[in-house]
């Protein structure tokens, strides 16, 4: 065996046993809820409720964290339904307004009516009332021509009221999950809790040695030049069983972090010396995530310098989303935290930071002076102005390819994937459909947000503005983006996310589809139709047909990483910011061969 060898088998080794410690982990704590670990999570009435409901779990010792949490949540749901009870609107108050509502022949509404159902008023009924009107109110004066027309509209507003009481009064289930992971950590005891510097070694540590060994070791003095070498003959890169396994392991860390983080508490528990040194507190589920984004992109991104050492642009371009994500996306945040001040990732923009504009947000910033407010202006400037302007000048690979943190993610640690992207026609209808759609829903979602802001209305015609974000933020936030967009990069490439989902890629695509300066341009004669440059485009571009053609590249998708002019061997594809003239080329003759005048593509 020689050195190489040997080195990679150390390298494979280290990863390994570190994956496997840090899952043992899991399960190696016991767990004791106590009285004083409620209190600091609040004294109000519901958190009054939930105490006298957990009675039978204060003080019990619990050696499994799943029966721990079963318990918890069980006692969450009690507490759910004792305030449900109390604040619900029941059907015998529908039935009252539409009686009430009765004028001869047809019933006509008015809010109005509810005051007169709750004649006795406290903090409970003040409650119904408010809520019962917010969702009537584009009702008000309004004439139904029969009872069931008004009994249907009552009862929607009724059944949506229902669902979402338990978000104004009780705990809701973004609440409910925070809690748990909070109650659940906070109950931890064991050796992880007194250990957890030399945990944090054994387990993240080794893993970043064991992958960088086994970097150094493929390209170790290997001349410059891009190699791809046996891609299609990797278990790991081309959906063999290793990939496949590795493909779930990705998913099922990002439902636990998404979805279930108070089953990871262990894994937190081991990052929690590292947030105190950075902003001086405890470390959330959301830390480790942070913590464990930027070591995979400055890990890969070592591997990623290695094997395109020679190509100075994917040099520079590695080194500037490893810089991005670690100093703007990671560090600068958590030292505004540590300053009491709101921790802001000054790169991530709106509609992919699509909790901007939310009311919490909005406050948060407000209430922090002069910051805040500097905040809030930068990014709205952003959107209206940098955005569109960069994009014009550079296309959106300023953004995608340089900046951004899930195309950083992509560009390093899904590199060894990028050749997995579909390139058919069906795929590409597919993506435009679905992620300017995602862009229409994100747009939708912080309209009802800004209106409810507004007009203090929880409802934009029947809908509870809380449903909408609660379903962008599931769908989209967490399936889309997280579990899909990055579990599946040995299943489907590692831009599954940035082509299919990402909003503000499709704003960026637009632009620069339509006016832009950049383009990529090609020199169809000297094409020899090798396919590399469509074989290595992440983003599931046919570059091989263009190039054929002779024709410029102008695609929204393209997020203009270089990587098909660097795998090409003739020089066919060139990276340009021209004027605009010229970009929407028709194929040109070449060779032999005529290609019928079709619109540019």
């Amino acid at each position: 065996m020689n050195i190489r060898k040997l080195l990679k088998f150390i390298g494979v080794f280290l990863f390994t046993m570190a994956l496997v410690v840090s899952f043992s982990l899991l399960t190696m704590s016991d767990y004791i809820l106590t009285k004083e670990i409620i209190n600091q999570k609040g004294d109000t009435k519901k958190f009054e409720i939930f105490k006298s409901e957990a009675v039978g779990m204060l003080d019990k010792v619990y050696d499994w964290n799943f029966t721990f949490i079963k318990d918890l949540k069980k006692t969450f749901d009690q507490t759910n339904q004792i305030i449900r009870d109390q604040y619900s609107i029941s059907d015998i108050t529908i039935e009252t307004i539409i009686d009430l509502s009765r004028q001869g022949e047809s019933y006509v509404y008015s809010t109005s009516y509810v005051d007169k159902v709750f004649p006795s008023k406290d903090k409970t009924t003040e409650i119904k009332i408010k809520t019962l009107k917010d969702y009537t109110g584009w009702m008000e004066e309004t004439d139904f021509s029969s009872k069931e027309e008004l009994q249907k509209q009552l009862t929607n507003a009724q059944t949506n009221i229902n669902n979402n009481i338990i978000y104004q009064e009780g705990f809701g289930n973004y609440e409910i999950k925070q809690l748990k992971f909070s109650l659940t950590k906070q109950a931890s005891q064991g050796f992880i809790v007194d250990n957890s510097w030399l945990w944090l070694l054994l387990t993240v540590g080794l893993m970043c040695i064991g992958g960088l060994i086994y970097a150094f070791a493929t390209y170790w003095r290997e001349v410059p030049g891009i190699k791809n070498n046996s891609t299609f003959f990797s278990s790991v890169k081309s959906l063999g069983w290793i990939g496949i396994v590795l493909g779930i392991i990705l998913t099922g860390f990002y439902v636990l972090i998404y979805f279930y983080p108070e089953y990871i508490t262990n894994w937190v528990l081991l990052v929690d010396p590292v947030s105190r040194l950075l902003n001086g507190g405890e470390a959330s589920h959301w830390f480790l995530y942070g913590f464990i984004y930027t070591l995979a992109i400055l890990v890969m991104g070592i591997r990623m310098y290695l094997k395109y050492k020679g190509n100075n642009i994917q040099m520079i371009r590695t080194v500037s989303v490893m810089f991005f994500q670690l100093g703007f996306a990671f560090l600068i945040p958590e030292i505004l935290y540590s300053l009491n001040k709101p921790g802001y990732d000054f790169k991530n923009i709106w509609p992919l930071d699509y909790d901007f504009f939310y009311g919490y947000n909005l406050n948060q910033l407000m209430s922090s002076g002069a910051f805040g407010w500097f905040i809030l202006f930068w990014g709205i400037t952003l959107i209206i102005i940098g955005v569109p302007v960069l994009t014009f000048f550079l296309g959106k690979r300023w953004y995608c390819s340089w900046v951004c943190g899930c195309g950083g993610l992509a560009e390093t640690l899904g590199d060894p994937f990028r050749h997995l992207s579909d390139k058919s026609m069906k795929a590409w209808k597919i993506e435009r459909w679905l992620v300017h759609g995602v862009l229409v829903f994100a747009v939708l979602n912080t309209a009802a947000v800004l209106y409810t802001l507004i007009s203090g209305n929880g409802s934009l015609l029947g809908i509870g503005t809380e449903q909408i974000k609660t379903s962008y933020g599931f769908l989209i936030s967490s399936i889309f983006a997280g579990v899909i967009g990055v579990g599946f990069y040995p299943l489907m490439g590692s831009r599954v996310w940035c082509r299919f989902g990402c909003p503000l890629a499709a704003y960026l695509g637009i632009v620069q589809r339509f006016k832009s300066r950049f383009r990529i341009t090609t020199n169809g004669g000297q094409c020899i139709s090798c396919g590399n440059c469509s074989t290595y485009c992440e983003m599931g571009i046919d570059v091989r047909m263009y190039a054929q053609r002779g024709q410029n590249i102008i695609r929204a998708a393209c997020v203009g990483c270089g990587i098909c002019a660097a795998v090409c061997p003739r020089g066919v594809l060139k990276l340009e910011n021209k004027k605009e003239e010229g970009r929407f080329n028709e194929p040109k003759l070449i060779g032999n061969e005529i290609y019928s005048q079709v619109d540019s593509i």
